[in-house]
């Protein structure tokens, strides 16, 4: 029986990147039925509204989505699409795996960590009014349940992929009631899980130190504004937003995502490079039980990267996304050979 799989292609280069993507499952032998959607600003422009509710209804039908990068203007316009789909489906914990791939130069080695972000609460939500005139008010919404929530995940993962250690990350210090719930939550969960190393850190001193020595770090798990900031910080200690995957995932579905923008500079111009959408992929086939289809993708970019030095523009190479996409198809046919 094949997968039956929502395909949100997305704004911008989204289209190119989901495309090259199909194009290595399909070569992988992965038998997936694409149930393809409009969303963001062109399902603005045509049906009035950036997530119509078919879509949120066949990710609820099929229970996953490959989901390509969505325009969220700045100070104006509509609501973050990627935030209401997350509520609105309670893809409560963002999955960040950030690694090192063979073959890019970057500012450390050996760098091994999972981002854990709670993804419904908090001032990331974007839960604010206008008090008066010049006056804004925001407010940071933690809970025990979904504080609870996200630190069994975290906890589960760890124990699921062999981690060693969770680290709380919070500012409870300061914000002592908010803050201070999410950490209480955490640390009752650990209790819960004794082979799994648990500690803390401050947010901006897990800054300096992931800037210092990300290597010390294995599972860090945030609150929805901090997790935003530092797993994108994260993916600049391994070669940027442009390699590394993202997962949202909850009971009623997952989405697999790539986690940068939809650079409409560049958009049609067979410059983008497709590596984070295909490493978001790479995960998606793992949580459908494909595994060895997602060992062989996996195998085939680093093979691409570093033994036949095939890379895109942004990251010193010369490859068109078709040249690199073939590349990475012609990669899987060597080792599967």
């Amino acid at each position: 029986m094949p997968h039956k799989v929502t395909l949100i292609p997305g704004d911008g280069i989204g289209s190119e990147i989901t495309g090259a993507v199909v194009r290595i499952i399909e070569a992988a032998g992965v038998d997936i039925e694409w149930e393809s959607y409009i969303a963001g600003a062109e399902a603005l422009s045509r049906f009035g509204d950036p997530l119509p509710t078919d879509v949120l209804e066949s990710i609820k039908r099929n229970k996953v989505a490959l989901k390509g990068p969505l325009t969220t203007p700045v100070g104006t316009g509509f609501a973050s699409v990627n935030v209401r789909l997350r509520k609105t489906l309670d893809l409560y914990a963002n999955l960040r795996p950030v690694s090192n791939l063979p073959g890019l130069i970057t500012p450390f080695p050996d760098v091994d960590l999972v981002v854990v972000r709670e993804n419904t609460e908090d001032l990331y939500s974007g839960l604010e009014h206008i008090v008066v005139p010049g006056v804004v008010e925001s407010l940071k919404i933690i809970t025990e349940k979904a504080s609870t929530r996200i630190a069994r995940f975290a906890f589960e993962y760890a124990r699921s992929e062999g981690r060693k250690k969770v680290t709380a990350i919070h500012k409870a210090n300061i914000m002592k009631l908010s803050d201070g719930l999410f950490l209480d939550c955490f640390r009752k969960v650990a209790t819960e899980y004794p082979d799994i190393q648990a500690d803390d850190k401050i947010v901006d001193n897990a800054c300096m130190q992931l800037v210092m020595k990300p290597q010390q770090f294995d599972i860090l798990l945030l609150e929805n504004l901090y997790g935003d900031i530092i797993s994108d910080l994260a993916a600049g200690l391994v070669g940027g937003l442009g390699v590394v995957p993202g997962a949202n995932i909850g009971e009623l579905g997952s989405v697999f995502e790539a986690v940068h923008g939809s650079a409409p500079d560049i958009a049609g111009k067979n410059l983008a490079n497709p590596t984070a959408m295909l490493q978001s992929a790479v995960m998606m086939l793992r949580h459908l039980g494909e595994r060895s289809a997602a060992d062989l993708i996996a195998r085939a970019i680093i093979y691409t990267l570093d033994e036949k030095k095939i890379r895109t523009r942004d990251l010193g190479g010369t490859a068109h996304t078709t040249e690199y996409t073939e590349a990475v198809v012609h990669s899987m046919q060597e080792l599967s050979a």
